[in-house]
């Protein structure tokens, strides 16, 4: 446990986020080398989440195991938490993922002891580091073919945007020399140390080259530590705006190391690379819009689309890193209000279709994905262009039996309780995406096509408790939040057909690995939906059986 004093902190009274880095790295290094026995350096970094502040006269404790360990490497589990002195209550401020490689003595192998969970939460912990060390592997991989793909957005960059700010402009370098407190007992710079340097120099750039704003840092990308650092070495860390996303930007920093041979010739080493996600408050603690980026040349391109591959994979990774909890279902259905309950299920659906801030994260062929972060919840946005008109769009989208049909994501779906002719209950299952159980949903789905407008459909859709369906003990019950799809007409032979998904912890495994890159799901069954409509005749005959 530490106290916070004033020297911790920045000028707002809060822990500077570049202290918890040092806290981070030296914790779990500790650990580590207590379970190895001998002496680790830090691999990698998973991403590292702020949830909470801390302010000076606080107590923050830090708490490191380790949670995993594999034949040379293991993974630690860090967890800070702030404790009010006057009123004793804990709040998380941080949570992270770190690997650690123990280095052998002499031509010693290493073979690390394995972990033994004790508890259920352990075991949990256990099987995830698993799926997480999966994800750090094919990183690179899943980064490089998210880059491949992001030429698409250099359409989307408008010169007409008022208030776009150059990349340019948010450059900032800072030198820093390496002296004795700096470095660990390997003699090279604490990992932490490097990483609070980043962090001072990315505060500028975030802020006062991009809004007068107090900056907050929420969360730190993974990343690797490609070479050491020593005592004597000049650090070179250069800080530019990558990308802004409506209330967050991501900073990169770049860190070159030069002794003093090095130095005098011009030639460093480049040693880190890590990407800082800020939001920014006002005065009255209310988050800040950033304004947009425009780059200017084709490296910072390449840094705008970066930014849009990471942020894609850490929505992906939060689902492996987070673990949350299934959602209780809360709406029951009741028959005596069933109007209510369906008026509201239909006016549901058209806020979150209204709602501002979406982002592109994809865009192929006819397929664009986006999405959109509000606190803890995400929601993913499918437009599809369909050579179809609106009303036979309509007619086989709103009939759910016949989903199966188009999407791998739904077994059968069965109609339970014919409400009216816009409004039916529907059971569904799902395969197995993560456990051992497929999961099941019941679902309200209701239908509308505008009064005022025969162009735009909408078909909502949204989780309902019925009595006579109970939760069986072959399927994991399961929660649609709020979902469905709109469809408007774009002529009289082809229309847009868009599918939004306030996204549940349950549905998030469906949706995961192709958020973050690694499978292409989504993409796959849009483009099912799209040729199971394309392909049906007129009068809404399938001429299909189906199509993956």
């Amino acid at each position: 446990a530490r106290a916070i004093q004033p020297a911790h902190a920045n000028s707002r009274g809060e822990l500077s986020a570049g202290q918890l880095p040092q806290v981070h790295d030296t914790t779990a290094c500790c650990k580590a080398e207590k379970h190895a026995g001998v002496s680790c350096v830090t691999a990698s970094v998973d991403d590292i989440q702020f949830e909470e502040t801390a302010r000076v006269g606080q107590v923050i404790t830090i708490k490191a195991k380790v949670t995993r360990a594999f034949s040379t490497s293991m993974e630690i589990s860090i967890k800070v938490i702030v404790q009010d002195t006057f009123t004793g209550i804990e709040k998380l401020v941080s949570v992270a993922f770190s690997t650690f490689v123990a280095k052998p003595v002499g031509k010693e192998k290493i073979h690390l002891k394995p972990v033994t969970p004790l508890t259920e939460q352990d075991h949990v912990e256990h099987n995830l580091a698993s799926e997480r060390r999966k994800v750090r592997l094919q990183h690179e991989e899943t980064f490089k073919n998210l880059m491949e793909k992001s030429s698409k957005f250099e359409d989307l960059i408008s010169d007409e945007d008022e208030g776009t700010v150059s990349t340019r402009g948010t450059s900032v370098q800072s030198i820093e020399l390496v002296l004795p407190p700096h470095a660990n007992h390997h003699g090279n710079t604490f990992g932490g140390q490097i990483m609070a340097w980043m962090e001072t120099v990315a505060t500028i750039s975030a802020s006062s080259r991009l809004c007068r704003a107090h900056p907050v840092l929420k969360s730190v990308d993974m990343f690797k530590f490609r070479g050491p650092s020593t005592v004597g070495d000049r650090l070179v860390f250069n800080a530019i705006v990558n990308n802004t996303f409506q209330t967050c930007v991501e900073v990169g920093v770049r860190v070159e190391a030069f002794d003093c041979q090095e130095w005098s010739e011009g030639l460093g080493r480049h040693i880190n690379s890590a990407f800082l996600i800020y939001k920014a408050v006002d005065d009255k603690e209310e988050l800040v819009t950033f304004p947009k980026i425009k780059p200017v040349s084709k490296d910072d391109f390449r840094r705008y689309c970066g930014a849009i591959a990471r942020k894609r994979i850490r929505l992906g990774r939060k689902y492996v890193i987070s673990h949350k909890q299934e959602i209780p279902l809360c709406v029951h259905w009741d028959i005596r209000n069933q109007v209510s309950l369906s008026d509201d299920n239909v006016e549901a659906f058209k806020k979150l279709v209204a709602k501002s801030g979406w982002e592109i994260t994809s865009a192929v062929e006819k397929i664009k994905i986006y999405t959109l972060e509000e606190q803890d919840i995400l929601s993913v946005w499918v437009e599809k262009h369909v050579e179809k008109p609106a009303h036979l769009a309509y007619h086989l989208l709103s009939d759910f039996t016949k989903r199966p049909l188009w999407d791998p994501h739904y077994v059968s779906c069965e109609v339970i309780d014919w409400v009216s002719e816009d409004d039916q209950i529907y059971y569904i299952t799902c395969p197995i995406a993560s456990g051992d159980k497929p999961k099941d949903l019941v679902v309200l789905v209701s239908r509308r096509s505008l009064k005022d407008s025969c162009n735009t459909y909408t078909v909502a859709v949204k989780s309902v408790i019925l009595p006579s369906v109970p939760p069986s003990p072959q399927y994991v019950r399961s929660e649609i939040i709020c979902a469905g799809f709109l469809i408007h007409a774009i002529d009289s032979s082809s229309c847009t057909v868009s599918y939004f998904n306030q996204i549940s912890a349950s549905i998030l495994p469906y949706f995961a690995g192709n958020l973050g890159g690694w499978s292409k799901s989504i993409e796959e069954t849009a483009g099912s939906c799209i040729r199971f409509i394309e392909n049906a005749t007129d009068d809404g005959s399938i001429s299909i059986l189906k199509t993956l």
